[in-house]
């Protein structure tokens, strides 16, 4: 994949150009220099991902990938950024950004989301390609029903929380958002939960409950192994990295409080997960 740096600071530059090519994650195909960046040299280098910092000299972060695919560029972004708003956060994903990756820079967490993006990309490749040959109508034994669910179980189980009854209420969630093409960002949640369910607190409680029992796992996992294929695959991408790692201290009683866990987070990165793999399961 060629990778294309948009940041402010140099050092920021060095440290993700030095990490992708050691982790032979992609090839850099060029980088801003450390200030905003010329468009059309972005456009030249046709990169498959472009990093970009929300905080830039004039334009942020947004400005400019709205500015890029207005131009045309069909790159995935991936926003670096120190940014918690929600509100922020949802403003940058309908700009067109894919995933985050929050400073300061974490190797795992860096190497986590740029894997995401690849499968993602390649995924979309293997789509389109069948579309050339059987053009919109993808026959019904290729597009499999459940392979939707079937990657979000897979997930689940990974993260030793299946067993857990907020799951299924989980999977009803991403079945809901994934047939009417909604972003878990856009809608209220619990609205959600108040169309399917009759006790939507119930709901919501046992979805909170779940996920904490996975971030659980998740981190016991990191503390065994920190380069354990689940734990480096979701920390990043299903929750943040960093309230894994403050669940992470937390258990080992280096702090008081352990991790948060983000509903929305959770499930807009189980809904990333299993659009990608919907055609290759």
């Amino acid at each position: 994949m060629k990778i294309y740096v948009i940041e402010d600071d140099h050092a920021v530059i060095d440290i993700l150009e030095d990490l992708i090519e050691q982790q032979n994650l992609g090839s850099i195909c060029g980088d801003s220099g450390g200030k905003e960046p010329d468009e059309q040299s972005v456009l030249s280098a046709r990169p498959d991902i472009v990093l970009i910092d929300f905080l830039m000299p004039k334009k942020d972060g947004i400005q400019i990938v709205q500015s890029l695919k207005l131009l045309g560029c069909g790159a995935k972004f991936v926003m670096i950024s120190q940014v918690s708003d929600k509100t922020l956060i949802g403003k940058a994903y309908h700009a067109g950004v894919d995933f985050f990756i929050s400073k300061p820079i974490n190797a795992i967490e860096v190497k986590s989301v740029i894997r995401a993006v690849t499968n993602q990309i390649q995924n979309e490749r293997t789509i389109a390609s069948i579309r050339s040959l059987f053009g919109e109508n993808i026959p019904t034994d290729v597009r499999k029903e459940d392979a939707f669910l079937k990657r979000a179980k897979l997930a689940m189980n990974q993260l030793g929380m299946s067993g857990e009854k907020g799951c299924i209420d989980i999977l009803k969630i991403c079945e809901y958002m994934h047939d009417n093409k909604l972003s878990i960002y856009h809608v209220n949640f619990g609205q959600i939960c108040t169309s399917l369910s009759a006790a939507p607190q119930s709901m919501e409680q046992r979805i909170r409950r779940a996920i904490a029992k996975g971030m659980r796992n998740l981190a016991q996992l990191g503390i065994e192994d920190y380069m354990n294929e689940t734990f480096v695959e979701y920390s990043g991408s299903l929750f943040s990295f960093e309230e894994v790692k403050a669940e992470m201290d937390y258990i080992r009683r280096k702090q008081k409080r352990g991790g948060k866990v983000s509903v929305k987070g959770f499930i807009g990165g189980l809904l990333i997960l299993s659009e990608q793999d919907e055609f290759s399961l």
